[in-house]
């Protein structure tokens, strides 16, 4: 039977920041990590090839949009999600319950579940945590996340404290369901910007960890300050020997102030979607190449990267490409994007390892606060 082991190689002593290594079945993770999302089993106009070249360990993938098409019983028949789409790392599926809630707008939430209208078709459909389950073992993915209900930014505290209340019932229920020892479930901490709730949460969630736990229903529409001082009201709480996951977080900025306060895995949509606009993240800020001041600009969106796009296009004609409308520009801003993030955990382990991440983290936001935009 497949054992999901986490163990801590590295504390950093200057600031408590971690590297560990949490194994799966298809591979080792190195925390701190991002994951790229590939949310209808691809990441937004990448080969699984590309995403593999520029050092991707795991991607994310998302359990609403399969479920609704093409449809779990699709990706089982192929052999699961990793012969699906041809990628031989891990895999973690999202729940669905954050779409379910951010994109449904006809739904109706009841302690037994949640009945959506597809975002794609308008066609009704129920989803229960035992289903959420069912969905993703049809899947295969490694990690699996638990149903959850998750709540807006500014969300009142007693709307707050029942959405708890039902994903701590909710949780019970997908965990009697998640039976098979090749995946491992990670619950999920709610309460939105309530510390009361958040701390509440954490306890009564823990007895479900058996080797990871998610913080949920944060970078929803607060301010970044209120998000850190939601980490840091968690921090004591974390369990020492699972990986901590920070739930649609993938800005440099939130991720360096995420692995302070004993974050260690990330993902987010960002990279590439802002990719598709024209933006390109940098150690000094991003670059919005779509402007004009980079219309005869040769140099590379980056010196020092050593991604595909910046060791053969300068900003110049990338800007081009964004213009025309080329899919290219935005392939090839994405490339760069998903590298650069990978680039910043090398370099947040970097300083891990010797001692002195509190310096890095200093240093480094001041630079991205201080750059282009």
């Amino acid at each position: 039977m497949f054992r999901f082991h986490y163990e801590v190689v590295k504390v950093c002593r200057q600031s408590g920041a971690r590297i560990g290594r949490l194994t799966t079945p298809h591979g080792v993770i190195e925390t701190p990590v991002f994951m790229p999302v590939g949310t209808n089993a691809t990441v937004k106009s990448l080969s699984p090839e590309e995403v593999r070249e520029v050092g991707s360990q795991i991607l994310l993938s998302n359990t609403y949009h399969l479920h609704l098409r093409p449809g779990e019983e699709i990706v089982k028949g192929a052999g699961g999600l990793h012969k699906f789409m041809n990628w031989d790392k891990p895999i973690l599926t999202d729940s669905g319950g954050f779409q379910v809630f951010s994109l449904s707008t006809l739904r109706k939430i009841t302690d037994e579940g949640v009945r959506f209208n597809s975002c794609y078709d308008g066609s009704k459909h129920f989803i229960t945590p035992e289903k959420a389950i069912e969905i993703q073992q049809a899947l295969g993915s490694d990690i699996i996340m638990a149903f959850d209900e998750c709540t807006a930014g500014g969300t009142d505290y007693r709307k707050s404290r029942v959405a708890m209340e039902r994903t701590l019932q909710w949780l019970e229920r997908c965990y009697r369901r998640a039976d098979r020892p090749e995946q491992m479930l990670f619950p999920i901490v709610q309460g939105n910007m309530f510390r009361e709730l958040r701390i509440e949460s954490i306890e009564r969630t823990l007895p479900y960890a058996r080797c990871g736990i998610a913080i949920g229903g944060l970078s929803v529409g607060e301010e970044k300050p209120v998000m850190y001082e939601m980490l840091e009201t968690l921090m004591p709480y974390y369990p020492v020997d699972m990986p901590r996951y920070l739930m649609g977080v993938g800005s440099a900025d939130c991720m360096i102030e995420g692995v302070l306060r004993g974050i260690d895995m990330f993902d987010c949509v960002l990279p590439t979607r802002i990719a598709r606009n024209g933006t390109a993240m940098t150690f000094q800020g991003n670059l919005t190449i779509r402007n004009a001041t980079y219309k005869d600009d040769y140099q590379p969106i980056e010196e020092g990267c050593d991604c595909y796009a910046c060791r053969h296009y300068s900003r110049a004609y990338i800007r081009h490409l964004i213009k025309a409308d080329e899919i290219l520009g935005g392939r090839l801003l994405s490339i760069h994007n998903i590298r650069f993030l990978h680039r910043l955990t090398d370099a947040m382990k970097a300083a891990i390892r010797e001692d002195r991440f509190g310096d890095f983290a200093a240093e480094t936001l001041q630079k991205l606060s201080e750059g282009k935009r």
